[in-house]
């Protein structure tokens, strides 16, 4: 009869034959289906430079795969396709497929090791978001709701006077509420210097946050190349973005601190949370969560909300129908004796309609950050190897003709049902990211989207600009290919349209 020694032996020993013999197996299975792969480069000469999620749709069509596999110089790449496969993978596997993949422009070089939609999935992400989550819950956003209406209504005023200018005041009113909520930092009118600085910090985030565009993220060790060595330029533009991001995180937080040294701050994100930490723990850890998850509110949320604005003016103006429909209910509710308020939501489901298929048709981030899987994964057969990057398609999600008929057409009715918002239209959360890495700010980002909205169509009318010798002005209806795109610039005619809805515009308060 066998010890309890030896039957362990046997068991491990056991455990060990079939681990390797699966593993084995495991690593006989195919890869995903995607182009064919050159030796030592993979499919890098195939990578498309801008407007990658159609390519990697297209691929995905021609391979008649929800997921593709492409390899750029031995780095391993898996693109999710359908919201069926993201589902499976990044919400059901979540435990595996929450981490992202190493970020050596952004993080190691500009600095943004900071904010948690780049970190590795991990403790300190999880301290990150449990702050961010806390505040920023459903229930909780409501709390904010005052300020993006302070703000909205500015923004009407500035409309009025400068409409040529409409995206600069929706781009104002953004970071105006952001930086009350997190640090009830009031920005001036014009050339606020908070505001600069974020938007410069900004704009170096989203340009390396594109996939391919600097090599040091495919070759992390060029990070040591210093400055002056040719080729080395990304390192001065590293430089000075990382300046800003510095600035960006750090002068903001200052202005709270001091002010509540000195017992005259006022209410804010910031301050509610260094008067909440606990004094039994380790503070100074405490105050860094919070100084970085408040940086993070500018990060994740002005940007992307700027581009959902300017996605939904865009489509009035080319949808004059869905604006006249907009503005009947709008009308019917209000009588032009007031403008909207949050409270009118639940009785302008037209109005929510617009906002789900501005979403939808123009998505913010198209394919989102990319996740990274570090252990070997078997999805519908195919092998997906660790340590790959996992890049979820929103765009083709959003525009899945299953779910969404003639999904390149702006239409708002598909959003309803009986006069309501009908429950069993997939709402367009793929544009926010993937089961644990979700943006947890989408509430307060839909809510000031909703409230511009509905603002805008109750005051003003969307019509296609005229040119000088009286040719209207077709807009283009093209995009910035970016991680956050936005459309080109263009011109449109924003007029009041009545004499009372002037002066609700300009009544106080």
């Amino acid at each position: 009869m066998l010890s309890n020694a030896q039957a362990g032996t046997l068991l491990l020993a056991a455990l060990l034959f079939v681990g390797r013999f699966f593993f084995k197996r495991l690593k006989q299975l195919p890869l995903p289906p995607g182009p064919p792969k050159r030796p030592i480069v993979g499919n890098l000469l195939h990578l498309p430079s801008e407007f990658e999620w159609v390519k990697y749709h297209d691929w995905a069509k021609e391979y008649n795969s929800d997921i593709i596999h492409l390899d750029a110089c031995g780095e391993s790449i898996v693109v999710v396709d359908t919201i069926e496969a993201a589902y499976e993978l990044f919400d059901k596997r979540s435990s595996i497929y929450s981490s992202r993949p190493r970020f050596t422009m952004i993080n190691e070089l500009m600095g943004w090791d900071w904010i948690f939609a780049f970190m590795k999935y991990g403790d300190y992400w999880k301290h990150h978001r449990r702050l961010f989550q806390q505040e920023f819950h459903p229930t909780a956003s409501t709390r904010f709701q005052p300020h993006e209406i302070k703000y909205t209504r500015q923004m009407l005023r500035r409309l009025l006077a400068a409409p040529d200018d409409f995206m600069d005041h929706m781009r104002h009113a953004t970071g105006a509420i952001i930086m009350d909520v997190g640090y009830a930092i009031e920005v001036k009118e014009k050339d606020d210097p908070y505001v600069y600085t974020a938007e410069k910090a900004l704009y170096g985030l989203v340009e390396a946050a594109v996939p391919g565009t600097f090599l040091v993220d495919a070759i992390p060790l060029l990070k040591y190349v210093p400055e002056w060595f040719p080729g080395a330029g990304f390192q001065k533009k590293a430089k000075e973005w990382k300046y800003h991001a510095d600035r960006m995180l750090v002068e903001p937080f200052a202005v709270v601190k001091r002010e509540m040294a000195a017992g005259v701050e006022k209410p804010s994100f910031v301050a509610h949370s260094l008067r909440d930490m606990d004094k039994s723990r380790d503070l100074e850890f405490q105050e860094r969560i919070i100084q970085e998850t408040a940086g993070n509110l500018y990060a994740a949320g002005s940007d992307t909300t700027v581009s959902a604005l300017n996605s939904f003016v865009l489509a009035m103006l080319c949808h004059p129908e869905v604006q006249v429909k907009a503005q009947k209910e709008l009308d019917e509710l209000l009588q032009g004796v007031r403008l909207p308020d949050f409270e009118d939501e639940d009785s302008l489901p037209y109005i929510s309609a617009i906002v789900q298929e501005v979403i939808r048709w123009q998505p913010v981030t198209p394919i989102a950050i990319p996740h990274f899987v570090e252990v070997e994964d078997v999805y519908k057969g195919y092998r997906i190897p660790a340590n790959s990057t996992v890049v979820g398609n929103a765009w083709a999600m959003l525009h899945d003709e299953r779910m969404y008929p003639d999904p390149f057409t702006f239409n708002p009715e598909r959003w309803l049902k009986d006069g309501k918002i009908n429950p069993d239209i997939r709402e367009p959360t793929s544009v926010f990211g993937f089961g644990r890495r979700i943006c947890p700010g989408r509430h307060m980002a839909i809510a000031q989207i909703w409230i511009t909205a509905a603002s805008v169509l109750a005051s003003f009318n969307i019509t296609k600009a005229i040119d000088e010798d009286g040719n209207v002005i077709e807009p283009t209806q093209k995009y910035h290919s970016a991680l956050i795109c936005h459309a080109l610039p263009f011109k449109c005619s924003i007029l009041p349209r009545s004499r009372s809805a002037e002066d609700l515009i300009l009544a106080p308060g």
